[in-house]
């Protein structure tokens, strides 16, 4: 199956105050270190979707071997990323859809979504039983997310309207988004 990669990059992080595209974590920037984790995953193409200093991020990333796209309309919220995203996908069975702030995701986890993939596949990871990140889009469900995106939500209402099969992965990855800089403090975050 030929498996995409859709990294979730172009907010504002208004609550972390700068775009979590930008923020460091052992020396490597968010956005270089989730599409580099896609690629590793052998998610291909790798979709990496900016709007919040594109400008900036495209200065200071390396994102080498990855598609880059901005969100005009980037300020709307998630929904509109995932939109673009999926419009610059191209061909593919499926899509693994994952936001820049879950450095706790590994190669591991996306392996576990990666093999339930198929066109009409709609699987996410749980963390103990908790929903997370990522998603797995089946391109059969593409237009329908499409369709249902808009604000903050994401994917989240066709999800809720749809069976997803969810994937436990809190045994090898830490599924925690980093909404604040003290999430980032030793202790609140993966090693």
């Amino acid at each position: 199956m030929h498996v995409a990669g859709l990294l979730l990059a172009a907010g504002a992080g208004r609550r972390f105050g700068a775009p979590k595209a930008l923020v460091s974590l052992g020396g490597k920037l968010f956005v270089d270190s989730a599409a580099e984790l896609l690629k590793a995953a052998g998610c291909d193409p790798v979709v990496v979707v900016l709007g919040a200093k594109a400008d900036e991020v495209r200065a200071l990333a390396c994102l080498d071997g990855v598609t880059v796209v901005d969100n005009p309309h980037w300020e709307s919220g998630m929904g509109s990323s995932l939109r673009t995203g999926l419009h610059a996908i191209g061909i593919a069975d499926a899509v693994l859809v994952l936001p820049v702030d879950t450095p706790g995701v590994t190669v591991a986890a996306l392996h576990r979504l990666m093999n339930l993939a198929e066109p009409e596949a709609l699987a996410r990871a749980v963390y103990d039983g908790v929903v997370g990140h990522p998603v797995l889009i089946g391109s059969d469900h593409f237009a329908g997310v499409i369709a249902s995106a808009a604000g903050d939500q994401g994917a989240r209402d066709y999800l809720k309207a749809n069976t997803v099969h969810h994937v436990e992965c809190a045994d090898v990855a830490d599924g925690a988004d980093v909404d604040r800089p003290e999430d980032l403090r030793p202790g609140n975050q993966a090693t």
